[in-house]
């Protein structure tokens, strides 16, 4: 229990109760765990599959690794409409199950084909996943937690790719074990992993896709959706277990002043094109983009390519991605104690500037040929600046931004163009590399979130401690 702040919109010495809100945003923000683990296994379980189905050329490997990402996007495209239609709720139970008969498909495709197809449901979950967490958790939790309980969700993400991390690792090196000397243990090892191993691989998430559809049975609805749909006494009861009575009343009768009765039970994208919410979606589309064109992701998915190229051996270059990952969870937490505390535009500002001046520095390396150490303490400060900031922050504000009644839609456009960003720098990044260089390419990506940083600074106002309702009458005046 706790006593809410005036700021955050709820009656003078509101109660939460947070085991309650506590628990139902752990629950949901199993979604993004499983985003991030079936996101990351394929880096792991890469070099095996290739072999299995003798993908021998460049054109197959890339279709293999960014296949998946058609299927967010599709994931991201339909779960706004979905969402707004059938509740929150059930479509996080959709995700789950879809998690779950993914994995187990794609770790047991006999055919590249199979295997193809069933990456791309995966990746169907990944997208629901991407939207639904972070959507349910801002809607019910109060105020002045939504952006430490949205920052969970990122979290989770963070954990699920150091889980799949070392899952790959457990599965690829500890398993197989019975040779007597090194080279033959490398032998049993190849063997192993060509022909069982990567599969256990995807195959691992399975269990965790069963506890969230598992743990989703037992959340409620978002009140702020049964609202919208003409059921305020549900959300009221439902708000009542999250602060009380009074909280409970005063935030229906806060989320009905921003919710029109021509509106209720509709979804409707072309809603999104109004001159007056086109500015707000714009925010969200770029705050979206700026995620993924600052390029971390280039340097999670050819972090092996990446320190390759900077002198490092193949153990070096496992062990280098396993502190990738330490390094994300770490400053991850400390996201998840400062964005209540300092702000949401104050993080984004400093993640900016930080991820650009760390770019231009791993420039500098490549650009005088500096080998081993520095290239990896660069790039963790990238990765350290990326997990306290633009990481978390984007789906936290993602989730705030847009008005009540077309927050499922535009959430979902929002995400779509994050895919879509992702997928452009994931498919650039070789071309990149191969025309203008390493040290140029991490310059781009450097002018990238300086150009993000201005961005910020003029566009983005602070939501820190409001309700969403009061954030989409502020946000609707500052933009």
């Amino acid at each position: 229990m706790m006593t809410s702040s005036p700021a955050d919109g709820a009656p003078p010495e509101t109660r939460y109760h947070l085991g309650y809100v506590w628990t139902i945003s752990l629950i949901a923000a199993l979604g993004g765990l499983l985003f991030g683990y079936d996101w990351v296994v394929i880096g792991g379980a890469k070099p095996f599959f290739e072999r299995h189905f003798a993908l021998t050329s460049e054109t197959l490997s890339g279709w293999a690794n960014s296949c998946a990402l058609l299927g967010c996007l599709l994931g991201s495209v339909l779960t706004g409409g979905l969402s707004d239609r059938f509740g929150r709720k059930k479509l996080l139970l959709v995700a789950a199950a879809l998690f779950a008969v993914s994995s187990v498909l794609t770790g047991w495709a006999s055919t590249f084909h199979g295997f193809v197809v069933w990456r791309i449901l995966g990746g169907v979950a990944i997208g629901m996943a991407s939207n639904l967490s972070p959507m349910y958790i801002a809607e019910v939790a109060p105020a002045n937690l939504r952006g430490r309980l949205v920052a969970v969700n990122q979290l989770t993400i963070v954990i699920g790719i150091l889980a799949a991390q070392i899952v790959n690792w457990l599965i690829a090196v500890k398993l197989p074990h019975v040779a007597p000397d090194a080279a033959s243990l490398e032998t049993v090892r190849q063997a192993w992993n060509e022909r069982l191993g990567w599969r256990w691989m995807f195959t691992a998430v399975t269990a965790p896709s069963l506890l969230f559809f598992a743990g989703a049975l037992f959340i409620p609805e978002s009140p702020r959706w049964l609202v919208k749909n003409g059921r305020a006494e549900c959300a009221r009861d439902i708000l009542a277990r999250i602060g009380g009575d009074p909280y409970a009343r005063a935030a229906v009768r806060d989320i009905q002043s921003t919710i029109s009765a021509e509106e209720v039970q509709r979804v409707r994208f072309r809603a999104c094109s109004e001159v007056s919410l086109r500015k707000i979606l714009l925010v969200g589309i770029a705050l979206a983009v700026l995620q993924q064109w600052s390029g971390i992701n280039s340097i999670f998915n050819y972090a092996e390519e990446i320190y390759r190229s900077a002198g490092y051996g193949i153990g070096d270059i496992m062990f280098n991605i396993v502190i990738t990952g330490a390094i994300n969870l770490v400053f991850t937490l400390l996201a998840i104690g400062s964005v209540d505390r300092f702000g949401r535009r104050v993080l984004m500002l400093i993640g900016c500037a930080g991820i650009g001046i760390s770019h231009v520095l791993i420039g500098v390396a490549y650009a005088l040929e500096l080998k081993g150490l520095s290239v990896l303490v660069f790039t963790l400060c990238a990765l350290g600046c990326y997990a306290m900031s633009l990481a978390p922050v984007t789906w936290v504000l993602i989730a705030e931004i847009f008005p009540n009644r077309i927050r499922g839609a535009a959430i979902s456009v929002a995400v779509s163009a994050l895919w879509i960003a992702c997928f452009i720098l994931t498919f650039m990044f070789p071309i990149l590399k191969g025309s203008l260089g390493m040290a140029k390419t991490f310059w781009v990506y450097a002018a990238i979130c300086f150009a993000g940083f201005v961005f910020v600074y003029l566009r983005v106002p602070e939501t820190k401690g409001k309700s969403l309702e009061q954030i989409e009458r502020d946000f609707a005046r500052h933009v």
